[in-house]
């Protein structure tokens, strides 16, 4: 029996009073009203209930906070969105959007992190122009945004020779089509009522609709899904195959993996549920969560689960606190078991065990890869999905000289990036040539850390944003790799993310390495995601000022690329700073200095034990140049009749940081071991530093290279025998 709508997670007063959106929506007539009758005044902007409702229809309103003068009305345009499941845009649909981005738009198109374009700058008296020609032209912004499943995702990548793709692809958009609204209200308001002709929709999906599974639906309602309430919040799902994580399946409310039978055929779906990412500053009752495993559906069964899943959400989610109504926090608060025999009440059936999963990988796509029919892709890096023409960089005019020649589809990536597909071989010199003409660079001459890396649109548009992240990763991103070089680790990259707000749109926390907007030019600093976006970042730092970057992540750097020193297999910087814990990591910064005379590869000596030359990996033994300075600093290691424990105080006499704690092997929690002690709990040799000229470091290093021995042994050795020699002639 569908429950009434006021009822909440168990957490919430049932009597408590609804969010005023919840009214707005009920109001609206089916998401018409009061938005129809303002679309006809003649204003530059929609009231703030029609502009809850506008949402559903795939805009948002905002205005440029940079032209914003005391006084005046503020710069209102809207930003518009595509629904394109698993990113799918046909040729003439990306030559419309382009068309419209300049005609009535800012110039630029923008892929989102759910596999969308985006429009920016469009006039409220251009909006109702700008929808039709998208849906005359095979596209769609109904479900874009609002509380309502959102586009459905699913990896770009179009092997025709890959069955479980075929899978994810087929079901992504029936899927999305199962949950798209019902009413009408969308084209009677953009479309005069007049329907668009698009795709013949899957049977098999319209009877799904329909079918009532224990109170899913609403009979004799024209929305039989979602009512006239909708969902408490915004709803995610992605579809993926074992193995390929380039959705960000853990990010999802709802995670579906396909399960092929040993023949090769679709047998069922695993489910997850229960992620998501965005959260609040300073309200410790909102954070990101991962989602749960649930259980095994069959086939024949999935569009009945997807609708017990959502109806469990839409009657049980928590319509009082906005910020609480995402479907994670009820399965935090109730269980995953409570969870799961709910949504079990509404299918009718049990859940199957959730089947065995290889590890996760996340996958990009870039470059040219064999389509498995012939023909080709090709994948092109967007930096933060951003397609306009700048200066020698010419996306923009590259898109459309290749989409009008070739009449080729793309699809859109979950990190921002463009996929070309159906290329014919004979065309592929010809592409080249274009993409080179326009200044876009293969996806071997990118830096890794801006390949990987992920930000939104935050200022001057977003209305939510408080930092930087689009216009603000480049140069932090600039800032790491010149670090990174400084630090001996030029080759070494990660997952980078920034968000102008804790909304989490470009999920940093998910990343190696996170950026949240706190507070103009201050982040929050999230740390220890896995480099295939399985594990949760923590935070690390509550607000670090922008211009603090290289002073808080020099340390971070110099005790990562020590403890590979340490490790035959290689090691990511989030698996790292995971593994170390963030107790260890901060006693190691506030004991680190750098010193002006002395390479990075000496102060890495200065904070590890001697090393065994055979567990050292070529790349990682290689130390820095000495500095400029005509001195050079060399760790020299006491012998074994020093006292146990005197570690700390020989640092302390030398002005040398002490040795920070290593966790044991695997370890999760750090900082655990006593100072002093390696994994083992042996007692580490105090080291003390001395000075010597750049000539005789030199030295000195050649020839610890040619003996394989390391340079602070092959000092103590030198210095011991000077001594001796001092005491034979006295």
């Amino acid at each position: 029996m569908v429950q009434s709508f006021t009822t909440t997670s168990s957490t919430t007063d049932s009597s408590q009073k609804v969010s005023k959106v919840e009214g707005i929506k009920e109001r609206s007539n089916y998401l018409r009203e009061p938005l129809a009758s303002e679309l006809l005044e003649d204003t530059t902007h929609f009231s703030h209930d029609a502009y809850q409702i506008l949402k559903f229809h795939g805009s948002y309103q905002q205005d440029n906070r940079e032209n914003r003068v005391k006084g005046q009305e503020k710069d209102y345009q809207m930003m518009l969105r595509t629904r394109s499941p698993g990113g799918f845009i046909p040729p003439q649909l990306y030559l419309t959007l382009e068309r419209l981005s300049e005609n009535y738009g800012n110039h630029t198109l923008r892929v989102t992190t759910r596999q969308g374009f985006q429009m920016h700058g469009i006039l409220k008296k251009n909006l109702k122009t700008a929808i039709q020609e998208i849906v005359n032209n095979m596209g769609s912004t109904l479900g874009a945004c609002g509380d309502i499943n959102r586009n459905v995702m699913a990896p770009p990548a179009p092997f025709t020779n890959r069955f479980d793709y075929d899978c994810v692809r087929r079901y992504a958009n029936d899927i999305a089509d199962l949950l798209t609204p019902q009413s009408g209200a969308y084209y009677e308001i953009w479309l005069d009522g007049e329907k668009a002709i698009s795709g013949e929709e899957n049977p098999e999906v319209k009877e799904a609709r329909q079918r009532n599974g224990n109170g899913t639906i609403f009979h004799d309602s024209p929305d039989p899904i979602y009512g006239t309430l909708f969902l408490p919040r915004k709803f995610k799902i992605a579809i993926t195959v074992p193995g390929d994580n380039s959705v960000d399946i853990y990010s999802q409310d709802l995670g579906l993996i396909v399960i092929l039978d040993e023949a090769g055929q679709l047998e069922g779906f695993n489910v997850l549920a229960g992620g998501g990412l965005g959260r609040t500053h300073n309200k410790e009752e909102t954070f990101p969560r991962l989602a749960d495993p649930i259980g095994f559906v069959r086939k024949d069964d999935i569009y009945d689960a997807v609708k017990a899943i959502v109806a469990t959400q839409r009657d049980y989610g928590n319509r009082v606190e906005r910020r609480l109504s995402r479907m994670k926090y009820l399965i935090e608060d109730w269980g995953v078991e409570k969870f799961r025999e709910t949504v079990e009440g509404y299918l009718g059936k049990k859940f199957e065990p959730f089947r065995p999963l290889p590890e996760f990988k996340y996958l990009d796509f870039l470059g040219w890869h064999d389509q498995g029919d012939g023909k080709l892709f090709y994948g092109i890096s967007v930096e933060n999905g951003r397609i306009h023409d700048r200066g020698s960089l010419q996306l923009k005019t590259a898109l459309r000289r290749i989409v009008e020649a070739f009449n080729l589809p793309m699809l859109l990536t979950p990190h921002q990036n463009v996929l070309l597909y159906d290329i014919a071989p004979a065309q592929q010199r010809e592409i080249e040539q274009i993409l080179q003409e326009c200044g876009i660079k293969r996806e071997t001459d990118i830096d890794p850390l801006v390949r990987y890396s992920m930000a939104c649109p935050a200022l001057p548009t977003c209305g939510l944003a408080i930092a930087e992240a689009e216009r603000g990763i480049p140069g932090v991103l600039a800032r790491i790799r010149a670090l990174l070089n400084q630090v001996g680790l030029p080759e070494e990259h990660f997952v980078v993310r920034m968000t102008g707000c804790p909304n989490g749109c470009a999920r940093p926390y998910l990343a190696e390495l996170g950026f949240v907007g706190r507070s103009p030019d201050s982040y929050q600093i999230w740390l220890g995601g896995d480099p295939n976006q399985t594990r949760l970042a923590q935070t690390y730092i509550e607000s670090l000022a922008i211009e603090n970057l290289e002073a808080t992540l020099e340390p971070l750097f110099v005790y990562f690329k020590q403890e590979q020193l340490h490790r035959v297999e290689p090691e990511s910087f989030g698996d790292f700073c995971h593994r170390v814990g963030f107790e260890a990591l901060r006693r190691f910064a506030a004991t680190y200095s750098a010193t002006p005379n002395a390479s990075i590869q000496e102060m890495v000596n200065q904070f590890s034990s001697p090393v065994n030359s055979e567990n050292v990996t070529t790349s990682g033994a290689e130390p820095i140049a000495a500095a400029t300075s005509s001195e050079s600093s060399v760790s020299v290691t006491s012998g074994s009749d020093s006292p146990t424990g005197a570690t700390a105080a020989a640092a302390a006499d030398s002005g040398v940081p002490p040795t920070p704690p290593t966790p044991p092997s695997g370890g999760g929690g750090g900082g655990d071991d006593s100072e002093g002690e390696d994994a083992s709990g042996s007692s580490r040799p105090p080291r003390r530093r001395i000075n010597v000229s750049n000539e005789i470091y030199l030295q000195l290093k050649t020839e610890a290279e040619r003996q394989g021995k390391p340079m602070s042994q092959l000092a103590g050795d030198a210095i011991d025998a000077f001594l001796k020699s001092l005491t034979e002639q006295a």
